[in-house]
Formats: structure tokens, sequence, C-alpha cells
């Protein structure tokens, strides 16, 4: 049997990068899987990708600061399927890239507005569906920079690690019924957004994991399907690190 046979699963942000990853691994391990993002086309590509490998999935283009296209997205899924089983908030925005003398107003407001009450508004709108069957997985994409301080990311640092708080406090609070609330924290990945081969940035980044690469979006997938299986049931409040041992010095 298929790890997630039978599963409804939303995940956030799965145009591209580590959102597509785990939504085609939740599909190939039997889950229907609703994508969301704001990039229609290459949402739909990856639907399209996952029907010709045999599995189920839908797209919605969603902007997960818009409240009203969240609750629409959820309607979709529920009146798809009736249930939804496991959210994945991947969606994320990283901004300019500034200091906390630099970052402007606006770059505040949308890396809040994306990376943290976007996954507070989807979070939100699962949790009815979730509590009426007494079960359900929340799994937050942090990041490395939930945990350790990055250079001229002060806005994405400190959602990132608010997203690490509004994880373990929704495990706290629906712990109790059956709903579990995990956080990924990926480091280097490689994505269309990683620094080149070779490039200064690319070599300070495999120099700062202990495996001396930098990792695959499918290696963040894996984590992701355990969290979103019966098999992690009691598995809750956690953060895991898939970062090549950044974090561990």
């Amino acid at each position: 049997m298929k790890r997630l046979e039978s599963k409804v699963c939303i995940v956030t942000g799965a145009a591209h990068g580590i959102g597509r990853a785990i939504a085609e691994r939740f599909a190939a391990e039997g889950a229907w899987v609703l994508l969301v993002d704001v990039d229609q086309s290459s949402g739909e590509a990856a639907v399209s990708g996952i029907a010709a490998a045999g599995g189920l999935a839908q797209f919605v283009q969603t902007d997960v600061s818009a409240t009203e296209q969240i609750e629409r997205a959820v309607k979709v899924a529920k009146e798809q399927r009736r249930q939804i089983d496991v959210l994945v908030n991947n969606a994320a925005y990283f901004g300019d890239g500034n200091d906390a003398l630099e970052a402007t107003e606006d770059e505040w407001d949308r890396t809040y507005a994306v990376n943290l009450k976007g996954a507070a508004l989807f979070t939100k709108a699962v949790l009815p569906s979730m509590l009426e069957r007494k079960n359900g997985s929340i799994i937050n994409i942090a990041s490395i920079q939930g945990l350790v301080a990055g250079r001229l990311s002060v806005a994405y640092t400190s959602m990132k690690h608010g997203l690490i708080g509004l994880t373990r406090s929704t495990a706290l609070d629906f712990g109790p019924h059956g709903i579990r609330a995990n956080a990924i924290c990926p480091g280097p990945i490689r994505t269309r957004i990683s620094p080149p081969d070779g490039t200064p940035l690319h070599q300070r980044q495999v120099s700062k994991t202990m495996l001396a690469r930098t990792g695959e979006p499918s290696e963040v997938a894996w984590a992701a399907l355990f969290l979103a299986s019966d098999e992690s049931s009691y598995v809750t409040g956690a953060v895991m690190p898939v970062d090549g041992g950044w974090s561990a010095f």
C-alpha cells in the first residue's frame, strides 16, 4: 500500500522547486494533491506531469496573502474529496535582501503577508475540516534561517522564525484533537533561484554543510512525506532541519 493512499493534500507554492517536489512525491504515494501557486502556467504544467505519471492532482491559482483566494482553494479540495488530511505551507517570498537599516516597509509587509500570515490563514482555513475528523497533519516549510541568522535577509529570517512559532503553537493547541503540526527547515537546496555552481555564494553554501554539497528538492520532499504519513503519528511540534548539517555546527 502506498504511504499516502486516499489522503487529500494541499501544497502551497507548488509550481516550482521544493513545493513541486513535495506535490509530486505525495501524488506518487497515492494522495490526491491540490497544488496552489500564483504561477498558473507552471502550476498547470506540474499537474500535467503528475497526471502523466499516473497521479491525481489539480491546480488552483492562489495568492496566499489573500483570504478569499485561500478559502476558494480549500473549497475546491473539499468539494472534490470531502476532506483535507495534509496541508503543506511552502509558499514563500524572499524580498530584496536587506538588513534592518535598509529593509523597506513594503518589503516587511510583503514578506509577512506571504511567509507568515499566508501560512496562518491557510492553517485556519483547513482546521475545521481536520477537526471534524479529529485528524490532520500540517507541515510548515520554514528554513535554516528559522534557526540561525542569514545575512541581508532580516524580513525573511524574522518570518521564518515566526513560522516555527506558529508551528509549535498550532501543535500545542490542536494536538488534543488529533492534529499534528511540524516544521521542516531546508538548508541550501538546488532550485531555479539558487546561485550557480562554482560562484562564491554557492561555495559558501557548500562550506557551511557537513555533507559538502547542496541539497535537492526531492530530499526535502522525502522528509515531508514522513511527516504527512501515519508513520509520524507521534511526531508533533517538531522542527526538522534538512540542511546537510548546517545548523549543527
